[in-house]
């Protein structure tokens, strides 16, 4: 995967680190162009071995379901048995995976994440009103004069309409969010397939009282976010 530097996603990942009383807030959003490079190339061939690149993997359920439920949204019975809803192409994997592997490294590797650990999420609309329910609960007012620029800038990047959203739910052993003092996170891929483009946004809760809790900057980033609106103009 190619990272591609965006210099509003830039400003919305200093803006997305804050601290609200004793819990702060760190999040990133990040663009990747679905472009193989040379650990790439070695991690396709190795799922290549397990199966046809375009045969489908099961996921596991959606994450967004029991959090959230925007108005004008109902699931069936029928949709929630389609198979389609808990799989992806083994193509489409190899593109998450090396999508967390790319934002995380070198401290972490995703290579042998499983499909089990995935979930394909029911829409856009879920996706959004699970992470805005989520940072709004947290950051209250901060987060409410962020949200339409995060939105709008996300939207700029990757056409929100013409995504399918993934996330991905490790447990403990895998999750690099496992550390002491963690209170929630999510993991976000916005995948557009015409465009040949990955967004993931990742965020994580932290209680800001543990003693192994670092926030360099943090006054700085604060600062920085009351200027955001300027910025992205």
């Amino acid at each position: 995967m190619k990272f591609l530097e965006n210099s509003k996603l830039e400003a919305l990942n200093s803006a997305l680190m804050i601290e609200n009383g004793d819990c702060c807030v760190i999040g990133r959003v990040e663009s990747y162009s679905c472009k193989m490079a040379g650990d790439d190339k070695r991690l396709f061939k190795t799922l290549s071995h397990e199966g046809d690149p375009n045969e489908l993997t099961v996921l596991s359920p959606p994450q967004t379901v029991a959090s959230v439920s925007p108005a004008g949204y109902s699931t069936s019975a029928d949709e929630n048995e389609n198979p389609l809803n808990y799989a992806c192409s083994r193509k489409t994997l190899y593109y998450l995976i090396s999508t967390l592997n790319a934002s995380f490294r070198p401290d972490y590797d995703f290579s042998n994440a499983k499909s089990d650990e995935f979930s394909r999420e029911p829409s856009v609309n879920f996706v959004t009103n699970f992470i805005n329910s989520s940072l709004g609960a947290v950051l209250g007012e901060r987060f409410n004069r962020l949200s339409s620029l995060i939105w709008s800038s996300i939207n700029e990047e990757i056409q929100l309409d013409d995504c399918v959203v993934y996330s991905y739910n490790p447990d403990l052993d895998s999750d690099p969010y496992g550390d002491e003092g963690c209170l929630w996170s999510f993991n976000f891929f916005f995948y557009n397939r015409k465009m040949k483009r990955m967004l993931f946004f990742t965020c994580k809760a932290q209680t800001s009282v543990d003693d192994k809790f670092e926030f360099d900057g943090m006054e700085e980033s604060f600062e920085f976010s009351h200027q955001l609106p300027l910025i992205l103009q």
